[in-house]
């Protein structure tokens, strides 16, 4: 099978800034787009302008069009197990992690991309698949109550990778695939780095964050596992080239392994216990792109239906929302242990 690198992925410096500039230039169309800022996917694929991925504009064209889609709200969803690590002892599978992605995507006049949709994260049964209501922490002896989320989501990408930021004003924000290329004045360019190998078009994505605990030790001791929480999430996706680069297509289908890593979650209590300093760790298959709710796993889109239908509805309005971590929503939604 042939197989080929995008070329210039890795881009040298000079490169970079010259796509950084060139996308800025007013007189100059996006190669994605129509003059009137829309995307070209109105057009015959064969009268469409070939991707250049080193281009911030197509870069964040392709990832809207592969994340979300640009025109009915795209379901996707994420399964797998959570496994513990503690110094000297073998992982410990403890249960699945599941939830559902819905996105939708539209392309500014100015060219950007703007992404609405919502999140959910549930806790399973390994062995049934079942919603846990409870879980019995295997470490510490007690029945716990997993803390779901659904986090309501808006962002609008430009040609400039963005910064998330979490926990306090001295914490410093997460960019996105940190370690990318950086222009003069400490930018990046949205250049995610796409890799293509026949059909498969192949990306790498990672978040890896780091601020000060919000769920504190003198009212949550035993959600408390530390003052600094350090999440990270690793995705390898794939999505078809050819089905990108057609522009009669809104939204293009993508598979992905999905990996995530952090403290233990808050609702396991685990703080003040031998094993406080334990890592928990996931892998999880994460995909969207069929028609309906077929991504979603049966077990959870009958919980969500009955539970939380609002999570499979986009949000009525368009703009940025500062997305806020489970352990913010944690601080924000559960009582200090004193008063439970």
């Amino acid at each position: 099978m042939k197989s080929e690198l995008i070329d210039g992925l890795f881009l040298r410096r000079r490169s970079v800034l010259k796509a950084l500039a060139g996308a800025s230039v007013a007189t100059a169309a996006p190669s994605v787009f129509s003059m009137s800022g829309t995307p070209a996917a109105n057009a015959p694929a064969s009268s469409s302008q070939p991707f250049d991925y080193n281009n911030p504009y197509d870069n964040i064209y392709a990832f809207g069009k592969m994340w979300a889609g640009y025109d009915e709200p795209q379901y996707g969803a994420y399964h797998g197990v959570m496994y513990a690590r503690v110094p000297g002892k073998r992982n410990k599978a403890l249960f699945g992690y599941t939830g559902t992605g819905l996105m939708q995507a539209r392309v500014e006049a100015s060219g950007n991309v703007s992404i609405r949709g919502k999140e959910t994260g549930f806790f399973n049964d390994l062995a049934t698949g079942e919603i846990l209501e409870e879980w019995l922490n295997p470490y510490t002896g007690e029945l716990v109550k997993p803390f779901n989320f659904i986090n309501t989501l808006g962002i609008t990408l430009t040609t400039e990778i963005p910064k998330f930021a979490f926990g306090g004003a001295s914490d410093e924000p997460t960019v996105m695939n940190e370690g990318m290329n950086q222009s003069s004045d400490g930018k990046v360019p949205f250049i995610l780095p796409f890799e293509s190998y026949d059909d498969d078009l192949l990306l790498g994505w990672d978040y890896a964050h780091g601020y000060e605990n919000p769920v504190t030790k003198d009212k949550w001791p035993k959600a408390h596992t530390g003052n600094h929480i350090s999440p990270s999430e690793h995705f390898t996706i794939r999505a078809s080239k050819q089905e990108m680069e057609d522009r009669s297509i809104a939204s293009c289908r993508f598979t992905a392994g999905f990996m995530r890593m952090s403290e233990w979650w808050p609702w396991m209590h685990m703080g003040g216990h031998e094993y406080q300093n334990g890592t928990l760790f996931g892998r999880m298959h994460s995909h969207k792109g069929l028609p309906g709710y077929q991504d979603i796993p049966p077990k959870l889109l009958a919980y969500i239906e009955k539970h939380h239908p609002e999570s499979l509805e986009v949000p009525a309005t368009w703009g940025d929302r500062r997305q806020k971590s489970t352990w913010e929503n944690y601080a924000d939604q559960v009582p200090p242990e004193a008063q439970q």
